[in-house]
C-alpha cells in the first residue's frame, strides 16, 4: 500500500478535484453520496497512509479515506496517454484538473470510502485502535517485544492483528518469519529477546524490499498506472508449499494459522 500512496502523491498533490462520480450504492460508508460533492473544487494537500488505509488531505480540513480491501484497485488515467479502453467494475471516478482521472475498480465491492469534511481520521472505524507502523521510527525491537509479550496467540496472528501492528499482511508475515527463523504458529509470548530482535529486523527488511520492488502481484494488485509488482519474484516461502526450501532444501509445509494459509520451513523455523 505504501507504493500506492507514493504514486498517488506524485499525481494528485497540488491538483484540484474537478468532479466525482459514484457508481456503487454502498459508498461512502459514513454519509450520503450527495455530501461528497463538497470535495469538488478542493485541492489535494497531502496523501498519507495508515496501515492499509489511504488518506487524502484536502483544502479546508476535508479528508477522504479509502480502503481497497480484498479486490480493490486504484488506476490513474492521464488524458491522451491511456487510450480509450475503460476498465470494468468501476465504483468511483474522481476527476482532477488537467483532465486526469482516478478510478476505483472493485469487482467484489468490498472497498471502503469515508468523507470527513472536518478531518479527524480517528473517527473512521479501524483507524482509532490501530497499532504502530512497522516502518515508523517509534517501532523499536523493545516495542515489538511489548506487543508479543505474554500472548498465547500464534506470533503470525499477532503480527497481522491491526490493533497490535499496522499494515502487515499475510505474505509479508510469512516472509519475515522465515527470515527470522520462527515458526508462524509459535506462541507470541514464547519468543526470546534474541528472536524478537531478529523478527524486528526481518519484518522491516521485508517491508522495505517489498516497497522497493513495487509490492506483490498475486491477484489484482498493481500500481496506479497498471504496472505489476515484482516482489513475488523473490518470495522465499509464500505460495511455495511442497517446494524445497531455498535455504536448506527441506520441503516447505503449509498450515492454517488463525484462519490464514501459511507456509514455513520445518527445518529452518523453530
Amino acid at each position: 500500500m505504501e507504493r500506492i500512496r507514493r504514486e498517488l502523491a506524485q499525481v494528485l498533490v497540488g491538483r484540484r478535484i474537478t468532479g466525482i462520480e459514484l457508481l456503487e450504492e454502498r459508498l461512502p460508508q459514513n454519509t450520503g453520496p450527495e455530501e461528497l460533492e463538497a470535495v469538488v473544487g478542493r485541492r489535494v494537500r497531502r496523501v498519507r497512509r495508515r496501515g492499509k488505509y489511504l488518506l487524502l488531505d484536502l483544502e479546508g480540513r476535508g479528508l477522504l479515506v479509502l480502503h481497497l480491501r480484498m479486490s480493490g484497485r486504484l488506476l490513474f488515467r492521464e488524458p491522451g496517454r491511456d487510450g480509450a479502453v475503460r476498465p470494468s467494475h468501476v465504483r468511483l471516478r474522481l476527476g482532477v484538473e488537467g483532465g486526469g482521472e482516478l478510478v476505483l475498480v472493485d469487482p467484489r465491492r468490498f472497498g471502503l470510502l469515508y468523507w470527513l469534511p472536518a478531518g479527524g481520521a480517528r473517527r473512521v472505524p479501524g483507524l482509532a485502535a490501530m497499532g504502530p507502523e512497522p516502518l515508523g521510527r517509534r517501532f523499536t525491537r523493545e516495542e515489538l517485544g511489548r506487543i508479543l509479550s505474554g500472548r498465547a496467540a500464534a506470533v503470525k496472528a499477532v503480527l497481522m492483528d491491526q490493533r497490535r501492528l499496522a499494515g502487515v499482511g499475510n505474505i509479508y508475515a510469512d516472509e519475515a518469519l522465515f527470515r527470522a527463523g520462527i515458526r508462524p504458529d509459535r506462541p507470541a509470548g514464547s519468543l526470546s529477546a534474541q528472536e524478537v530482535g531478529r523478527l524486528h529486523q526481518a519484518l522491516r527488511a521485508v517491508l522495505r524490499e517489498g516497497i522497493r520492488r513495487g509490492g506483490v502481484t498475486v491477484r489484482s494488485y498493481a500500481g496506479i498506472h497498471g504496472e505489476m509488482g515484482r516482489f513475488q519474484e523473490v518470495l522465499q516461502v509464500y505460495g511455495r508449499k511442497g517446494e524445497p526450501c531455498l535455504r536448506c532444501g527441506a520441503p516447505l509445509r503449509g498450515a492454517r494459522v488463525s484462519g490464514r494459509s501459511s507456509v514455513y520451513c520445518p527445518a529452518c523455523q523453530r
